[in-house]
């Protein structure tokens, strides 16, 4: 086996773009999980939104880059406002599964033929990423070393990344700092007290559903950077992974959701590498694509391990989620 290109390989993911866009979309779901108690799995529906709200701005529209970006961060918004008026209200459990139904209406919507002029339904978008690039700063040419070899365009894929994420931990860290993040904290743990002060708790989720849901369009827009646009990538298990991530860096915490998918994803492109390669070997009893579907089912054990032993992550402290039991 090479296990040097298999821990170069391993090692791209560090600072990958789908690492920064699960890093952004998990600091949003932990503004909707973390802080405000708000069971949501469709955080999917949101990234979708994001990547395609900028693709079709600039292919169909011919907007410039940046503002079919803030189309998309405010198709986030729309959207978490058009699913919280009939579901805030909902106890948890409905709340989930009516989240988890309109994310796969999201996802449905653009692969039907209806809309085919404007998302190209089952095959998705591409090309709509020249004006990014044409606005890169960083002159043609390969930066960084070893594994993390990279053109301009990937840097500055990063780069741009980098700074919504940064951006984001920095809003989450202020807001819940602020009065707002304390009574979203106190809705969190007891909704019906906070109720009895006088504080609009409706008002409140909603609030906290749209904070988090631009995020979470950022991390869809930042998802697409290096390619295109593809209804297929915005599946249920989009969202389980980002719980994943969520729950192992910390749910109410503002910096566990990016541990949390530097682990994620670094791992799991260790055990993508590593697997097949056991199986190539003989090592291990099956071939290529079992041993591949195998890191799937690591993945699954892992969230139920965490879940179980850990529910308040790595960064977490039990006392912040005492909502869960």
């Amino acid at each position: 086996m090479d296990f040097g290109s298999i821990l170069s390989n391993t090692a791209v993911y560090l600072i990958s773009p789908v690492t920064i866009a699960y890093a952004l979309a998990a600091t949003g779901l932990a503004v909707h999980f973390g802080y405000a108690g708000l069971l949501n799995f469709g955080m999917a529906a949101f990234m979708a939104i994001g990547g395609y709200g900028y693709a079709i701005s600039v292919l169909t529209f011919g907007l410039p880059w940046w503002v079919g970006m803030l189309i998309g961060l405010l198709g986030g918004a729309l959207f978490a406002v058009i699913l919280g008026i009939p579901t805030l209200r909902l106890r948890a459990d409905y709340l989930a599964i009516a989240t988890i139904a309109a994310g796969e209406i999201v996802r449905l919507l653009f692969t039907t033929q209806i809309f085919d002029e404007y998302t190209n339904s089952a095959d998705g978008l591409a090309q709509f990423n020249g004006g990014f690039r044409d606005a890169n700063p960083f002159p043609t040419g390969t930066y960084g070393f070893g594994p993390w070899t990279l053109s301009a365009n990937d840097l500055w894929n990063r780069v741009f990344g980098i700074i919504l994420l940064a951006i984001a931990i920095l809003l989450v860290w202020s807001l819940m700092r602020s009065p707002w993040g304390r009574v979203l904290k106190g809705i969190r743990e007891d909704e019906d007290a906070v109720r009895s002060l006088g504080k609009n708790v409706f008002a409140y989720k909603m609030q906290a559903l749209v904070v988090g849901g631009i995020i979470g369009a950022a991390g869809g827009i930042v998802f697409v950077l290096p390619s295109a646009v593809v209804p297929g990538s915005y599946t249920t298990s989009l969202t389980f992974f980002l719980w994943t991530v969520l729950l192992l860096g910390g749910a109410a915490t503002v910096f566990g959701p990016t541990l949390g998918a530097i682990l994620f994803w670094v791992v799991f492109a260790f055990m993508a590498n590593l697997l097949p390669a056991l199986a190539k070997a003989g090592i291990l009893p099956m071939s290529d694509s079992q041993a591949s579907t195998l890191v799937f089912i690591f993945v699954g054990i892992a969230l139920m391990l965490l879940v179980i032993f850990r529910p308040q992550g790595i960064l977490g402290d039990k006392r912040e989620m005492t909502f869960v039991h």
